[in-house]
């Protein structure tokens, strides 16, 4: 996520951070650096123009020639102004109280990611205590209404569809029903195209004037760079919309659809797709993603990644076995498995600050974590609970059952000694915890 303007902008503020001066010359060089970032990201050249003028414009000032530590002055403005850049603040989904419906329409080009992100949202609505009713309106794509229907099965959501031609009135007919057996959200997913047409338009005005949204939000594939802030304005002076959802944001390297899209469309970004599974649609926080772009991470956002997966009660419990050494295999490989309901490694490793752009990912052995959870699942429980049993006999049996070798148990188990051995002397050694911490030297 974001990989290459991130390295980038580590990389100018990693070059001015060290000096106890800098000069305007300095600075000048820096925000040429910015600027060819923000272009090679694919960023709305009117919006590059206006950041770099205004970052040198206050840069240039007293305030940072003058300043304690210049260099992190200088980070300071550019961070204020890719904040403002991305939005200011998080914008929330507006939705009416629970006893009455909320409509939200979503709208885009085909293959955004609309019916995809349909389902994301309505799940994510539905943890939150929402009753949801998905609208399968998209009747102009092969198999989209099927689409959403196992995708609705699949995170407990009713879908209302229908076998006809009008979308209009498939979605007048599905708020009847939101109203009828109240539903408090109706979520429609209309049809899309490959280009803006009058014939699009047309339809989607329609529905929008059948069902009268709170939220209409706009599907963009941020892989498409500052041609998404274009589609947006387009779809925002036809239709209007209240907001944009930039799917596929995982993937994108550069950047160039986030920092374009609120200052050519004046419309936030309210969600972002981060993965493909269903969970994976968060909320935008414009402060967030300007910190990982210039590496200073994203610290509350693995917290919060955290704390969604990990029960305070194991958490207290897993420390405790840390502490008297009766850390067990079974341990390890629920730790593994809740590891993988918080995204890749290099994701997780990306929120830390200092390694957004930084991270070699050829040395993230991914492979070799499934490879572990295969010997895991290999073992009986019996064996995961007291791995001092697992002899040669054992070991041969488990590579067989784990598509591995018994070099490959032996070297888990190896591992698996020195983790437990280090856990201990964390738990039990608070100037090794802070060793390891990154805190200095033990004594």
């Amino acid at each position: 996520m974001l990989e290459k303007i991130s390295e980038k902008f580590s990389d100018i503020a990693r070059a001015l951070s060290g000096k106890a001066s800098i000069s305007e010359k300095n600075v000048e060089e820096a925000v040429e650096q910015i600027k060819l970032a923000l272009l090679d990201a694919d960023v709305n050249l009117r919006v590059v123009r206006r950041f770099v003028n205004a970052t040198l414009e206050e840069a240039k000032g007293e305030k940072v020639l003058k300043a304690v530590s210049p260099g992190q002055q200088f980070t300071k403005i550019v961070y204020d102004r890719m904040v403002g850049l991305l939005g200011d603040t998080r914008q929330d989904l507006q939705l009416r109280g629970p006893d009455t419906q909320s409509v939200v329409l979503l709208l885009g080009l085909q293959g955004s990611g609309k019916t995809t992100s349909a389902a994301k949202l309505a799940f994510s609505l539905k943890n939150k205590g929402r009753r949801v009713l998905l609208a399968a309106c998209d009747l102009q794509r092969p198999a989209a209404i099927e689409q959403l229907s196992v995708l609705g099965a699949q995170i407990g959501v009713d879908v209302y569809k229908e076998d006809s031609k009008d979308a209009v009135k498939v979605a007048k007919n599905a708020l009847d029903k939101a109203k009828r057996e109240l539903y408090d959200v109706l979520i429609v997913d209309t049809a899309g195209r490959l280009n803006i047409d009058e014939e699009l338009m047309g339809e989607l005005a329609r529905v929008r004037d059948a069902v009268k949204p709170l939220e209409s939000l706009l599907v963009a594939d941020s892989m498409t760079g500052q041609a998404a802030a274009d589609i947006a304005k387009s779809f925002d002076e036809k239709i209007g919309i209240t907001g944009v959802i930039l799917s596929k944001f995982d993937s994108d390297a550069r950047g160039g659809a986030a920092l374009s899209l609120k200052s050519v469309t004046g419309k936030p970004i309210k969600f972002i797709g981060t993965s493909e599974r269903m969970d994976g649609l968060e909320p935008f926080y414009p402060e967030r993603i300007a910190g990982r772009i210039l590496g200073m991470g994203d610290v509350v956002g693995l917290v919060e990644k955290a704390q969604a997966v990990f029960d305070q009660k194991q958490t207290a419990e897993l420390e405790r076995k840390m502490a008297n050494e009766s850390l067990s295999l079974e341990d390890y490989l629920e730790q593994l498995q809740s590891m993988k309901k918080m995204g890749s490694m290099k994701g997780l490793l990306e929120m830390l600050p200092g390694l957004a752009g930084q991270i070699d990912e050829e040395r993230i052995d991914e492979a070799g974590l499934r490879r572990e959870e295969a010997i895991l699942r290999s073992m009986t429980k019996k064996e995961r609970k007291n791995h001092l049993i697992i002899g040669p006999s054992r070991r041969t049996r488990i590579a067989k059952g784990s598509g591995t070798s018994v070099a490959e148990i032996n070297r888990l188990l190896k591992k698996f000694e020195k983790t437990r051995l280090m856990m201990k002397k964390m738990t039990k050694n608070k100037k090794y915890q802070q060793q390891m911490m990154g805190g200095g030297k033990a004594q």
